[in-house]
């Protein structure tokens, strides 16, 4: 607990340094005004208590009909707040989906059309294809075929990736008889339901879909309301405070590569550090309150986030990481690729091509590509070494040990921040110039007063190499020393501290996973009301502007 204290107090300094430190400038893209966000005044003070009381007081009178419809309407506004004309859109989609689901489930007793769900398949990659990768496709086949044709800007509407994946995932279980019968009411809510209707977790029809039958749901209850809450101001903290920080050093490293400026070693670790702590901080904030907001309406969502930086290999990263679309990729695409039950080279090519599509899932680039063949090949790479370790009983001569599971956590997060490079980058050219800064290859700045303290020493020093500039001299991060205190701050919270469904265990915060005992365990008291206020507060005073979700872009 006094490393948490420790870490409180320094982030409070850090906060009220940040925002009363004139000229300081965030790199992080703007939210236009008319988007709703989980990180919003808006949203925090007036849609939320709206919705909550509104539901518990439908609930409480008898009216669970009412209380879904109003959960559905209020669902539906919170997308079309950004966009109206895009309702048309997901409304479309669940009538659409509905409508088959329905049918193949009733052609159980006969045998279901493998051509309706053909269809219903198809109809949604048309949708997903035409608003996410049209431009992609046609960029490309005028470089490949030298032709002029181009569409007008498409813009991506929110969540349509996981709204999309959602509704596959049900029609091919009605296919398989897996689902049932439903009311039309209820599955809109499962569609929309507005805690991860725009970036997740991606949840599951049996996982949902039962808990809106509950007459226990339209109850209030108070530890339902109180663990929340408490789920939500973590994960708000997360981002508002940590996420959007980490971003004023990540962002202008990035830029300065993409503009040419060729960087040195400090500030290529520097800022790819930098954004593999802000990616985590901020889609792993986004699920914890995705699932707070869940819980306060009696709904528990699954676990997205396991704490994947302290895994010991990549298989464990991919079990600990955006897990709900991980269990999509793996039941979805690669059990009917033929998994792992034809052969070692058919599993290693269904890894491949399993992680290549979700890639692509994440966006129309070649970056994206690019990052998922390298963890396709990482995922490959890590199952052929485990064969071989099985298959020559290494494991005689190599004992498990504390140090070689540090080792292995230390190889493990150096290949996910590798790979973190090529899909923050906006393009491959980007990617690379940083990848060769990381390896010393452009040379290595250090501080200036090191040169002065060793000048008139004869030391061999390798001029090309090394150069006294100091450790950032291209400007690409404020205030060299806080981002250095920073990142060691956001390390310290990922790799010693439980993340916030093992903090909340006792009270069952989250679906199907198994959460273990640790030190530090909230429970209802004026102590933790006192942290979590703290938290809540200073995660408001540093809402300002609203700033994006990373994957609402995917």
């Amino acid at each position: 607990m006094c490393f948490v204290h420790g870490i409180m107090a320094i982030l409070t300094t850090r906060i009220l340094s940040k925002y009363t430190t004139i000229g300081y400038v965030k790199t992080l893209r703007l939210i236009p005004q008319h988007l709703m966000l989980f990180n919003s005044y808006i949203f925090i003070f007036l849609f939320l208590p709206t919705t909550v009381i509104a539901f518990y007081l439908l609930g409480g009178h008898g009216q669970n009909r009412l209380a879904l419809a109003w959960l559905v309407t209020a669902s539906l506004f919170f997308y079309g707040w950004w966009n109206p004309a895009y309702l048309f859109i997901i409304i479309g989609s669940i009538i659409v989906n509905y409508s088959i689901g329905k049918r193949l489930r009733r052609q159980q007793s006969l045998n279901p059309s493998m051509l309706l769900l053909g269809t219903g398949i198809t109809l949604n990659l048309i949708l997903i294809g035409y608003f996410k990768y049209a431009n992609f496709f046609l960029e490309n086949m005028n470089v490949a075929l030298g032709s002029d044709y181009h569409l007008d800007h498409i813009i991506l509407p929110l969540g349509i990736s996981f709204f999309t994946f959602q509704q596959i995932a049900y029609l091919v279980d009605a296919y398989r008889g897996e689902t049932t019968d439903n009311s039309f009411l209820q599955y809109c809510l499962f569609v929309t339901f507005f805690p991860q209707l725009i970036a997740g977790p991606i949840v599951h029809h049996k996982e949902i879909l039962p808990q809106f039958a509950q007459r226990t749901i339209f109850r209030f209850n108070p530890e339902n309301l109180s663990v929340g809450l408490t789920i939500f101001t973590l994960g708000l903290f997360k981002k508002v405070i940590l996420a959007d920080t980490l971003a004023g050093y990540a962002s202008p490293v990035f830029s300065a590569a993409e503009q040419g400026v060729t960087l040195t070693f400090f500030e290529a670790w520097g800022g790819s550090l930098a954004y593999t702590f802000q990616l985590y901080f901020d889609f792993s904030g986004y699920s914890d309150m995705a699932i707070g907001l869940g819980r306060m309406l009696g709904i528990r969502l699954p676990l997205n986030f396991n704490s994947p930086y302290k895994s010991v290999n990549i298989i464990d990263f991919w079990r600990r990481w955006h897990i709900t679309l991980s269990r999509f990729l793996r039941d979805y695409l690669y059990f009917p690729l033929g998994g792992n039950r034809q052969g070692t080279l058919c599993q290693y090519r269904n890894l491949f091509i399993t992680m290549l599509l979700g890639g692509l899932w994440h966006g129309a680039g070649w970056t994206f590509i690019l990052w998922g063949a390298l963890h396709g090949l990482f995922l490959a790479s890590n199952h052929a070494w485990h064969q071989v370790y099985q298959r020559y009983a290494f494991a005689r001569f190599i004992k498990p040990s504390r140090i070689g599971k540090i080792c292995a956590q230390t190889l493990t997060f150096l290949m996910i921040v590798l790979a973190w490079v090529v899909f923050r980058a906006e393009n491959l050219e980007t990617a690379v110039s940083l990848w060769q800064s990381m390896a010393g290859i452009h040379g290595i700045s250090l501080p200036r007063l090191l040169g002065h303290a060793i000048d008139g020493y004869e030391i061999w020093v390798p001029a090309q190499w090394i150069v006294f500039d100091g450790m950032f001299p291209h400007n690409t991060a404020p205030w060299a020393f806080r981002g250095t205190l920073t990142l060691l701050i956001a390390g310290g919270i990922v790799w010693l501290t439980p993340n916030v469904a093992q903090i909340l265990h006792h009270y069952n915060p989250v679906i199907h996973h198994e959460l273990h005992s640790t030190r530090i365990a909230w429970h209802g008291s004026l102590t933790w009301a006192a942290r979590i206020g703290l938290l809540f507060g200073l995660s408001i005073l540093g809402l300002g502007t609203a700033t994006e979700f990373l994957y609402f872009q995917f």
